[in-house]
């Protein structure tokens, strides 16, 4: 099985402008290609994680991958699937955030003796001449065309900046600068990113008279539609100090069974002949040893084995295994805050960020949504101990409260 051939079976292929060329220099290992991350946070994301697995693939499979950190176009922000404009970051922060990501991918990505290489475009987008990018590359786009992208027409409604109008053009020029110094003859991106991509082909054939290609990743939604892993209210991050390791397998692990074999065969690096012969005959209990494999082997990926087996043994500890209890999560809670050794149990759901306030946490006890070592609480008045108790709210969020 080719290399295109596996990418087509796990369902990343999304748009391509030129299937066979594109094809062809895969399976050889001549294709130099790019994706370019703009630098919005100083943590990757799992909106990310797609992007750098495929980064992985292809370069495992002799393509050189070219890291497109956007220190220049993280000045403008991409309107692509949003409502508003995004949020305008300093060049301190943007840098801040760029060193961040550096460290994250390395983890995915083999940038030794010129396997890969990282550029930031902000070394060529910071030093153009207004003018001169109007005359020699503003006239090589068509503002009609532009307005039909579905990036711009989302925003038009709400309101679209020139600033935030320019992206297309940025992201295009870094593409073209790319073919010029690097040869970088292919650029990867996700499916909301098709009409930026197009013009970067755009310009290279009218500049420069050359082919170059495209090709976009198929998004990872859930089964209702939704981007995976990203919401407005938060993300579940790369890096362990924002979303924990532990958190981070629980959430691949909470995944529907609907979206399980789509995410084995998109996100990790297990046999497509083995997810697609677990896919014939899942059912029942099937689906829980897929998620908790989908979990255990993400969390490798991107926090090691040794963080992975960890996960795992807090998961069966919480959820009736034999594992142990002592990599669970855990709220830390000052021992001068207790009364002869006691807590209000709602005071303990606050402090252990299981509820943003008091009113909360008695909605959930009289709910029946909180338990304390596997007995359900619905007394919004319980005192106790709470060393070594382990509070856990629905099915999914858990802490084990350690009294310092």
């Amino acid at each position: 099985m080719t290399t295109f051939e596996e990418l087509k079976r796990r369902g990343l292929l999304a748009q391509l402008t030129d299937e066979k060329e594109i094809e062809e220099l895969i399976n050889k290992g001549e294709a130099t290609f790019y994706i370019g991350f703009d630098p919005t946070a100083d943590s990757l994301h799992v909106g990310h994680f797609m992007a750098l697995c495929l980064m992985k693939r292809l370069q495992m499979a002799g393509n050189k991958p070219i890291v497109l950190l956007g220190g220049g176009t993280g000045m403008i922000g991409d309107p692509s699937g949003k409502t508003d404009m995004r949020k305008m970051l300093t060049p301190e922060t943007i840098q801040h955030n760029i060193e961040c990501f550096k460290k994250q991918m390395s983890r995915f990505i083999d940038f030794s003796d010129g396997k890969a290489i990282a550029v930031n475009n902000a070394d060529w987008l910071m030093n153009l001449n207004y003018i001169e990018l109007l005359r020699e590359v503003g006239a090589c786009f068509s503002v009609n065309r532009m307005l039909t992208a579905e990036c711009y027409k989302q925003r038009m409604e709400r309101g679209l900046s020139f600033l935030e109008f320019n992206y297309m053009i940025m992201q295009s020029y870094d593409f073209y600068k790319l073919f010029q110094e690097y040869g970088c003859n292919m650029q990867f991106g996700g499916d909301d990113q098709w009409s930026n991509m197009l013009g970067g082909t755009e310009l290279i054939r009218r500049k420069l008279g050359k082919d170059a290609y495209a090709m976009t990743i198929t998004l990872l939604l859930n089964s209702e539609g939704k981007k995976m892993g990203k919401t407005e209210k938060g993300a579940v991050w790369l890096d362990r100090e924002k979303t924990s390791p532990y958190e981070f397998f629980q959430y691949w692990r909470n995944v529907a069974d609907a979206d399980v074999i789509k995410c084995l065969k998109m996100l990790t690096f297990v046999p497509i002949e083995e997810i697609e012969e677990m896919e014939k005959t899942l059912e029942g209990a099937g689906f829980n040893k897929a998620k908790e494999l989908l979990a255990y082997e993400l969390t490798k990926l991107v926090h090691g084995e040794e963080e992975a087996e960890k996960a795992i043994e807090a998961s069966k500890a919480l959820f009736g295994g034999n594992g142990s209890n002592e990599n669970m999560p855990v709220a830390e809670i000052s021992s001068a805050d207790l009364t002869d050794g006691i807590m209000g149990l709602l005071n303990l759901i606050v402090k252990s960020d299981l509820a943003p306030s008091v009113s909360e946490a008695r909605r959930l006890v009289q709910q029946g949504g909180i338990t304390v070592n596997d007995e359900k609480i619905t007394d919004p008045k319980t005192q106790l101990n709470p060393d070594s108790v382990i509070i856990r709210k629905g099915k999914k969020a858990f802490k084990k409260i350690v009294i310092v």
